[in-house]
């Protein structure tokens, strides 16, 4: 039964869980893209509702009120991020497993409530300058961003031993390969 199942993707930023995401969902037909809700503007070439569900501050802090979301971080200061209830549940009335490419904090959240199967995998880079320099050629950060973000990462990265898997993704096809085999084992089901 796949209800109630969940992966999640987390990982400091730079460390390439939205490549893995894209890659999972290639790969398996079982698992579906869980859109987060999130307070900061909307990057060139977004979708609302398809990479994100862009919301007011105002509106995400009333969602929160109202216990729609599923997990939520204010990840940077009023730049808020989450999991609404409703799209969690959207997945599995379609009986697909939700892929959640989410932050640090939030998977944690979900992992120490221990209320859903869930299975975790913990990205990281070999090191801090690696992260770094993917910041800067992924070339939609400033500088002052940047340093935020390694700041985060470093905190980041003493969360890793609370996942279930951790993998160093410096060498993507080996982290591919591992990803797939850790979400087949999962899901049950084989790789398309």
């Amino acid at each position: 039964m796949k209800s109630g199942k969940i992966v999640i993707l987390t990982a400091p930023s730079g460390s390439g869980k939205t490549t893995l995401a894209k890659y999972l969902l290639e790969t398996f037909n079982s698992l579906c893209f869980s859109v987060s809700a999130t307070t900061r503007t909307p990057r060139s070439g977004e979708i609302h509702g398809q990479d994100y569900y862009f919301m007011q501050t105002h509106d995400f802090l009333t969602s929160v009120r109202n216990h729609e979301f599923f997990e939520y971080q204010e990840v940077y200061t009023n730049q808020f991020y989450g999991t609404l209830h409703s799209e969690i549940n959207r997945i599995w009335a379609l009986e697909k497993i939700p892929l959640l490419d989410i932050d640090v904090m939030g998977a944690f959240r979900i992992e120490s409530e221990n209320k859903y199967d869930t299975l975790s995998i913990f990205l990281k880079a070999s090191n801090i300058e690696v992260l770094r320099q993917r910041l800067k050629l992924r070339n939609t950060d400033n500088d002052d961003s940047i340093s935020k973000r390694i700041q985060k990462a470093e905190i980041e990265l003493d969360y890793a031993r609370h996942f279930d898997y951790v993998i160093t993704n410096d060498k993507l096809d080996l982290a591919k390969l591992l990803v797939k085999e850790i979400v087949s084992d999962f899901t049950g089901q084989q790789a398309e």
